[in-house]
Order: structure tokens, then C-alpha cells, then sequence
């Protein structure tokens, strides 16, 4: 039996701190200048433009506001900017980096996103797509800026890398049959544990996640780190186990997350299997 271990790895645990992250140093053109910024985006109280494409890297995704020049999304690039638009009125007198924007505009862009790809949750979580999300820069947050901009990026979920997306990926995950979808949209992972790396099921690998596993429903409380683990253990063996085939013998591992994800709406665990790929 493969270890199972604790370790969070997915871009879920980070996004929920994206828009509490301190600014970096500097404002306008001035860090415009010393990050390559686009002037015009930055500290702009605008709502950002839907359909645009960039090239994030982690340490971007890290950062409450993102203001990278555009490309061409016929170019190399692996964000694309599926949705964005104003706070609802209730967080009109919200403190910047407040946690209740945070869990609202994790939720709406993952809600989003599922219906851009043409996915349900349980499949975007096996997929190597992933959403991050952006606010106003504080300056332009203390000027009324209330607005959210949701990207879709090419890894990031489990902690791979980012890839190159294709022109759109709208209805990307929008098949008959799982089976239908490339393996380099899904994702795995390099070793025999869900720990190591996660890269495209097209590349060599010893993993893949094969389910998900709904640990409880929106009202349900956080059950707590053990019985999360507990669940997300047993669950994940029979459901790797049918997946298989019912082999008399087989690996398996999971993924677990925990109390802030779970408040934010992530109330799955990720059942992965060893093969022979």
C-alpha cells in the first residue's frame, strides 16, 4: 500500500490566500518597468477584459493582483482569462485582502470555469486545468475598485507545472466519454506517490488520478484533519479498486485538502491509482 501522505500540493491551498497576499513594493509605472508589466492595468480601477491571454508563472499566481502584458492567444501562453466582473454589493466596505472575497470569488470562478470547459468538478480536478483569481491592486481597491478576474491556467492543480493552453479552452472537457479527452489535459503524477511530481498523463508517469470522491455536502462542517483522511482512504480504495477492475492487488493513494478549502466550497478528495504506463 502506498503511503498516504498530508502534503497539499494543489493550487486549491494557494488561491484561497491570492487576494490576503501583501502587494510588493513600488506601484504604477515603476513596477510596471521592474516586472514588465502593462501601465495601463496596473492600478486600474477598470474591470479587466475577459478573453485575454498571458504567460503566469507561480510566483505571479502568488500575488493578489496581476497585471502581465497580454499575448496573442494564438501564441505560447498558459493563462486565458475566462471571466470577470464587479463584487457584489455586500463587500462594497470590505477591507482589502478581506476572506470572505477570497472563499466568494473561489467559488464563483470554479463555478464558472466548470461550465467554460463544459466539466463537472470531479472531472476539472483530474484535468490539468486549474483557476486562479485576481483583484484590484490596493491603491486601486482604496479608489472603489471592486472587481474579480478569473484565468484558467495550464497546471497548478496538485502542484504541476504550467503548460501551454490552446487557443481557447472553452468546451476543452466537453466529451461523451472521459476517454475522449487527450491524456496531455489530464493529469498524473511522476512516482509512486501522490506526493511526487504532477505532470501530463502524456508524459511518463507511475500515477494517475482516476476519481473524486465527495467527502460531504455544502453544509456539511468540516469533519476534522483524521476523519477527512479516514474517508478520503476508504473511499478511494474501493472506488481505485472498481476503476481497476477489481484486481486481487493494487496501489493506490489519495488526496486530501483541508479546513480552508473546505470552506471555500472543495469538499473532494482525489483517488489516484499505480500503473504500469
Amino acid at each position: 500500500m502506498i503511503g498516504h501522505t498530508p502534503r497539499r500540493t494543489t493550487s486549491l491551498s494557494l488561491l484561497i490566500v491570492v487576494l490576503a497576499a501583501l502587494a510588493l513594493s513600488g506601484c504604477g509605472s515603476d513596477r510596471a518597468a521592474a516586472k514588465g508589466e502593462d501601465p495601463k492595468q496596473v492600478d486600474s480601477t477598470a474591470v479587466p477584459e475577459v478573453g485575454k491571454c498571458r504567460n503566469l508563472t507561480h510566483e505571479d499566481v502568488a500575488e493578489a493582483y496581476n497585471f502581465d502584458k497580454y499575448v496573442p492567444c494564438d501564441e505560447p501562453h498558459n493563462a486565458e482569462t475566462f471571466g470577470a466582473g464587479p463584487l457584489p454589493d455586500e463587500f462594497k466596505n470590505a477591507e482589502y485582502g478581506d476572506e470572505k472575497v477570497n472563499e466568494w470569488a473561489f467559488s464563483q470562478c470554479r463555478k464558472l470555469l466548470e461550465k467554460y470547459v463544459g466539466s463537472d468538478q470531479s472531472l476539472l480536478m483530474r484535468s490539468m486545468l486549474s483557476h486562479v483569481y485576481f483583484g484590484p491592486s490596493e491603491k486601486a481597491w482604496e479608489e472603489g475598485a471592486r472587481w474579480i478576474r478569473c484565468d484558467v491556467v495550464g497546471g497548478g492543480q496538485q502542484g504541476a507545472e504550467y503548460v501551454d493552453l490552446p487557443t481557447t479552452t472553452r468546451n476543452l472537457l466537453k466529451v461523451k466519454n472521459i476517454a475522449d479527452i487527450e491524456d496531455r489535459w489530464m493529469v498524473c503524477a511522476e512516482g509512486k506517490s501522490v506526493a511526487s511530481a504532477k505532470v501530463p498523463c502524456s508524459e511518463p508517469h507511475q500515477m494517475r488520478a482516476m476519481t473524486t470522491i465527495k467527502l460531504g455536502e455544502a453544509k456539511t462542517p468540516f469533519p476534522g484533519v483524521a476523519e477527512s483522511k479516514k474517508k478520503a482512504s476508504q473511499y478511494c480504495r474501493g472506488s481505485v479498486k472498481a476503476s481497476l477492475g477489481y484486481p486481487e492487488s493494487f496501489d493506490y493513494g489519495y488526496t486530501w485538502f483541508g479546513e480552508k478549502e473546505w470552506n471555500a466550497g472543495n469538499r473532494w478528495a482525489i483517488c489516484w491509482a499505480v500503473t504500469e504506463e
